[in-house]
């Protein structure tokens, strides 16, 4: 959106179709006045007024809708960088609903049976011409098997691969140009947003990855009481096309029709917790896209609600330091222990190695330690990160990416738990779960059974490691 000073030297080697979306991208910015969000002489003045900021805001969130299913994947994802972009911005853009006008059945229909290599009739014993929902990658229509099994059928938009290709160049051209040209682009990282939205992309539009995700996610979850994840019927998966059992539940967010239901809502909001901690720490294999569109719950058993998911396309998992230092943050955040806080942080490598532990100490007790006048229950972990985020400004600490999917889920699974039960305490809930997974990081037991889990892989490293010292001895002789 900053073509009006390059318009004619950066085009040259763009292709015809790039620059008529490119000169589309321009008006859609004059429309909605969105000049104002990259021009230096109004920066200053939309950075101090507030209401100027909503405004600006709300023409932004319309602006991506108008501009396509794209734009809307890129918008969601900066309202999840909210250590990068206002407040106000990052509200307004987590507005955006990952949904489009469907494409009519009958090409749906077309793309199915071309990829199953059967008719329609053949496959299912009926099919809903009406999607259930229209998304901006895929849309998804209701079937029965010829068994009588209940399915969802997700498929692919046509052409959505060449669409993302263009408009991921169309973004790409727009970092580029805004690195360039604007002081803030290297703290905001534009490049970087965009290469995050190309990863998230790819694994959306290979939907043989997202039953395998889907199948992964239900084997860790066999017989659990809290968390229902739906069958994959492989026969019919394709890259394009995917069918999943139907479920039927009551989306997260209708509180209403769940408290008519006479749900256990503290039950359902406690047990949201304990799912995205054991997935995280136990499983690493966490749902990334836990916004309440793809939250369901079953309520047959009212007292015992049970968590229902869907859409498993992102899927966050971290590394065993990650998750170590990340434990031991949390435990040493509850336990006021700000110093080591600091320590952890240099440690981890997530601010430079010459940051002084004693400044930033002070710097996080000045933003923690005030939450501690509130009960644990009113805590927020979105809050926190919020303002350490802050911080981290200034400590030029650089957000790790296997973390941000993990902040962004955090901060949804907190809403939903707060939004279900309000005198919620995280912490309670997520203690236990950390206790035991730091316990058994730490038993002699489990460090022997990593060690021979991992032998194969020492004694290959170890069989290389002449040839190697060879290479490097080599390489300084030639110095």
């Amino acid at each position: 959106i900053v073509l009006q000073d390059c318009l004619y030297e950066e085009l040259g080697i763009m292709g015809l179709k790039v620059l008529l979306r490119l000169i589309y991208i321009y008006w859609v910015v004059l429309r909605y006045r969105l000049r104002s969000l990259i021009n230096p002489k109004t920066h200053k003045s939309l950075a101090r007024n507030q209401n100027k900021r909503i405004k600006s805001a709300a023409q932004l969130r319309q602006a991506l809708e108008l501009l396509g299913p794209i734009f809307i994947k890129f918008g969601q994802v900066l309202s999840t960088r909210r250590d990068l972009i206002p407040h106000e911005f990052a509200d307004e853009l987590a507005k955006l609903q990952d949904r489009v006008k469907p494409f009519p059945s009958a090409l749906a229909k077309a793309l199915i049976e071309a990829s199953l290599g059967r008719s329609i009739n053949e496959v299912f014993a009926s099919f809903d011409d009406k999607p259930l929902a229209a998304a901006s990658i895929a849309q998804v229509h209701a079937a029965t098997l010829k068994d009588g099994a209940e399915v969802v059928v997700k498929v692919l938009r046509p052409n959505v691969d060449e669409m993302i290709a263009r408009d991921l160049e169309v973004l790409d051209f727009l970092a580029n140009t805004a690195a360039k040209r604007f002081p803030d682009a290297t703290r905001l990282k534009p490049k970087e947003i965009v290469n995050e939205l190309r990863m998230i992309l790819s694994k959306e539009l290979d939907l043989i990855r997202e039953a395998s995700n889907a199948s992964q996610l239900k084997k860790n979850f066999e017989g659990s009481d809290k968390l229902y994840v739906p069958e994959v019927y492989w026969d019919y998966c394709r890259p394009n096309v995917m069918v999943l059992e139907r479920i039927h539940g009551v989306q997260i967010s209708n509180i209403k029709k769940l408290r008519e239901a006479g749900a256990d809502l503290e039950w359902l909001a406690h047990n949201g917790v304990e799912i995205f901690f054991t997935q995280v720490f136990r499983h690493n294999f966490f749902h990334a896209d836990m916004h309440p569109g793809n939250v369901f719950v079953d309520i047959t058993n009212p007292k015992k609600p049970r968590y229902m998911a869907i859409d498993f396309g992102v899927m966050g998992t971290l590394t065993l330091r990650d998750k170590h230092y990340l434990a031991e943050n949390f435990y040493a955040f509850f336990n006021r222990d700000y110093r080591r806080v600091a320590d952890l942080h240099i440690e981890s490598g997530w601010v430079p190695p010459d940051t002084s532990a004693e400044d930033l100490e002070a710097s996080v007790r000045s933003v923690c330690e005030p939450m501690f006048n509130k009960p644990l229950k009113e805590i927020s972990f979105g809050i926190v990160l919020l303002r350490l985020f802050d911080i981290a400004r200034k400590y030029k600490m650089e957000i790790q990416p296997q973390l941000i999917l993990l902040q962004k889920t955090l901060v949804n699974v907190e809403g939903l738990g707060r939004e279900l039960y309000p005198d919620l305490d995280i912490w309670k809930t997520a203690k236990p779960v950390l206790e035991k997974w730091l316990m058994e990081q730490s038993s002699p037991v489990n460090a022997i059974k990593r060690i021979i889990k991992q032998w194969p892989q020492i004694m290959r490293d170890l069989s290389l490691l002449p040839e190697r010292i060879s290479a490097f001895l080599k390489t300084i002789s030639q110095e």
